[in-house]
């Protein structure tokens, strides 16, 4: 496989990088992602409504599962999902992956909202990032419903610290996190989320740990609070 893929397609297509090395070592199905794909349609929210006797909606449905989905809780003017965006795109190979990534930048403020979706389009990304103005937890509880997804691959909490805990239990409870879902708290330290932390350290669900950042170089530190999904 490695010897017909030209050098230049695995710079355009990082994915292609596994037929590399060792071609007969790559698993491309029988891995057990069937079942969970199967899983994934019968626990979709709209089965009835949207999915059953729709073909195009089952399809739309399993291109939702092969989809990366990041979800962040605090959107504010849209630099860390310009950030997020820029490198989910870069890294499954640019425009020819655009339909497998989605974010969804989550803010309460509308008019710090109306900025994040003004800079998000003029990065080229509206395609890719999505604004959904609103209470964090109002939110997810309306997208879960309407479909609009039903499992989230990384959440990142970068909104109100005393929100963390309570809306990352929301997200346990409408069953949007999987097994190796990523979640990433930032400011844990400054202004600080220690009930968060104690529960995602506590929780046998989550492998959590902490990793260090600067405010003021030099000066001031914090730290983000990493926990996956076991």
């Amino acid at each position: 496989m490695a010897a017909m893929i030209r050098p230049e397609m695995y710079t355009k297509y990082p994915s292609l990088q596994k037929f590399q090395d060792n071609s007969e070592n790559t698993v491309e199905s029988h891995d057990g992602r069937e079942i969970v794909l199967l899983k994934h349609i019968y626990d979709h929210p709209a089965l009835d409504t949207q999915l059953r006797g729709s073909p195009a909606a089952i399809l739309a449905a399993m291109d939702d599962f092969a989809a990366q989905i990041l979800v962040e809780l605090g959107g504010y003017v849209g630099y860390s999902a310009i950030l997020f965006a820029s490198a989910m795109l870069a890294q499954s190979g640019g425009d020819a992956a655009d339909k497998d990534i989605r974010l969804y930048s989550l803010e309460a403020d509308p008019l710090v909202a109306s900025i994040a979706m003004n800079l998000i389009d003029l990065a080229s990304l509206s395609h890719i990032v999505k604004v959904v103005v609103g209470p964090a937890a109002h939110s997810l509880r309306r997208l879960h419903a309407e479909g609009t997804f039903s499992r989230i691959d990384m959440l990142f909490l970068d909104h109100v610290e005393d929100l963390y805990e309570p809306d990352l239990k929301l997200c346990e409870e409408l069953g949007l996190l999987h097994k190796g879902s990523l979640v990433v708290a930032d400011n844990v330290v400054l202004p600080g989320a220690p009930q968060y932390r104690e529960y995602v350290r506590q929780n046998p669900r989550f492998e959590s740990w902490g990793v260090k950042g600067l405010i003021i170089p030099g000066e001031v530190e914090d730290e983000l609070e990493i926990s996956r999904v076991k």
